[in-house]
């Protein structure tokens, strides 16, 4: 019997290869999966493997006539025309992949449908504390690679969110005790308070929270990863921690210079040249 192995993306495109090889149609090999293909992780970066197969031919006798009637025909043309994926169980694919490699597979996920396109994630377990990571910015990444995986899949935009135990939650409530006691600290102080940086998405909690406030104001400063939130009294002008500091300059516009020096200080280096420069000196590099 003629046999070949071949590899491919998909078990049908290596099991097609195989039969423009041997000039036989499928009725006539018996095809053998070796090995099931793999994406692999982050979009194929990690782990990425071909299918394989061995296709044989058969040996048929010259009198048997396949009747016209054969199921053969129906499966190709299933085959021919592929259901599009699902985005929910790829994305659940990609996260149970991301778990297993990082060796917490006893974590539990759970799926919701919170609105139209909106679905929230839920993990439990006892490693639940790694996932989430410090001030849950190792859930904020994996929650962004979900998004990216659902998005690919899905003609519509879908909005996936991934939630701990609870954890967004729980840190929205105690975001919210924080926003408060700082609020009363600006009033009672008359003075902007600063507040540690920040993610996006616990500024966007503070600036919420406070916005219906009438006694103080919230804007954000700072460049990624290190932007916070101030919060203002009202009345009170904000400062700008942010601008860069310039030289002090005089009131015409230039900087403003020292005169000449006392004699009988008590050194004895002669006095500065007060004598006005053409233009400024250029600065030192």
């Amino acid at each position: 019997m003629k046999k070949v192995i071949t590899t491919g993306k998909t078990v049908e495109l290596a099991t097609e290869l195989a039969l423009n090889k041997l000039g036989v149609s499928r009725d006539r090999v018996n095809v053998t999966i070796l090995t099931q293909p793999n994406r692999g992780l982050f979009f194929g970066l990690f782990g990425k493997r071909d299918a394989e197969v061995e296709v044989e031919v058969l040996e048929v006798a010259a009198e048997v006539v396949v009747p016209k009637e054969t199921p053969v025909s129906t499966s190709q043309s299933t085959s021919a025309a592929p259901l599009a994926p699902d985005p929910i169980l790829e994305t659940r694919k990609f996260l149970d992949e991301v778990l297993a490699a990082m060796n917490l597979s006893d974590i539990a996920v759970t799926v919701e449908e919170e609105q139209d396109y909106n679905y929230c994630f839920r993990l439990r377990g006892e490693s639940i504390g790694m996932l989430i990571g410090r001030r849950g910015a190792t859930l904020d990444s994996l929650q962004y690679l979900v998004n990216l995986v659902a998005n690919k899949h899905s003609e519509k935009f879908l909005r996936v969110s991934l939630d701990a135990e609870d954890y967004r939650s729980r840190r929205k409530e105690t975001l919210e005790r924080l926003a408060d006691r700082l609020a009363k600290k600006a009033v009672q102080s008359r003075r902007e308070v600063v507040l540690e940086p920040m993610g996006n998405a616990e500024r966007k909690v503070i600036h919420s929270y406070l916005q219906g406030r009438s006694d103080v104001k919230t804007h954000s400063q700072g460049d990624e990863p290190y932007r916070k939130v101030v919060i203002t009294p009202r009345g009170v002008t904000p400062s700008h921690h942010n601008k860069p500091r310039h030289p002090r300059k005089s009131e015409s516009g230039a900087p403003k210079k020292n005169g000449p020096r006392r004699q009988g200080s008590g050194n004895n280096k002669s006095p500065k040249s007060t004598k006005r420069p053409d233009r400024e000196p250029s600065p030192k590099a």
